[in-house]
């Protein structure tokens, strides 16, 4: 099980600042779609060059396009792009094809995906490297979260890996290790607290008692 450290509300220079913080304790960071929006892949590049030894995830959420955007990413130094559980087959076959041959990975983000179990057993098909619930910061705000979406995917899901985003905090996070997804996603639980470091430490630590028990 890993820790993936999403940074959204930041520039380039605040997100160095908080992945120096935690980056003892997380295994990827994610360069949010925010900051993608904001500083472009650039960030992706920057945060690689700051951090080799972390994994970089660029969270571009693909709907189209998929071997373009895929290619792009991969050439700023993405090891795991996203792309959107709600777009068509071709979209992602394509990512998955360029991924491939770049050498990166592929995140399937199933957010605002209607029949979930249905969605993931095709996705898992098409050989993607992860499978993500995600509920997202609007859906949130109304009180959902994505554990019982996570135990739907488990149960279909076959060949890629699970992960989880969406709301996951210090409090919550033992009810989310228990259900084994490979890839828990945090990002205000995070860098919303005011020792990060601490926080991200007793993270990693729930989840490598998780991972080998």
């Amino acid at each position: 099980m890993e820790l993936q450290l999403a940074l959204d509300l930041v520039n380039i220079p605040q997100a160095k600042e908080v992945v120096k913080e935690v980056e003892g304790h997380i295994d990827i960071v994610e360069i949010g779609t925010p900051v993608v929006i904001n500083e472009g892949l650039r960030a992706v590049k920057e945060i690689k060059q700051a951090f080799p030894n972390l994994k970089v995830l660029a969270d571009l959420k693909i709907m189209d396009a998929g071997a373009y955007e895929v290619m792009k990413a991969s050439e700023a130094g993405a090891d795991i792009i996203t792309v959107l559980g709600a777009t068509d087959d071709a979209t992602i076959k394509g990512a998955v094809e360029e991924a491939k041959k770049q050498g990166t990975q592929i995140l399937v983000d199933m957010i605002n995906v209607k029949d979930l179990e249905q969605r993931a057993k095709e996705i898992d098909a098409l050989g993607v490297d992860y499978i993500c619930v995600h509920t997202g910061y609007d859906l949130q705000a109304a009180g959902e979260n994505s554990f019982q979406q996570l135990q739907t995917i488990k149960r279909v899901v076959k060949n890629a890996k699970t992960a989880i985003a969406g709301g996951i905090k210090l409090d919550t996070l033992p009810e989310v290790v228990e259900t084994q997804p490979d890839l828990v996603i945090v990002g205000g639980g995070i860098t919303g607290q005011q020792d990060k470091k601490a926080v991200a430490a007793k993270m990693e630590s729930l989840i490598k008692q998780e991972s080998l028990a």
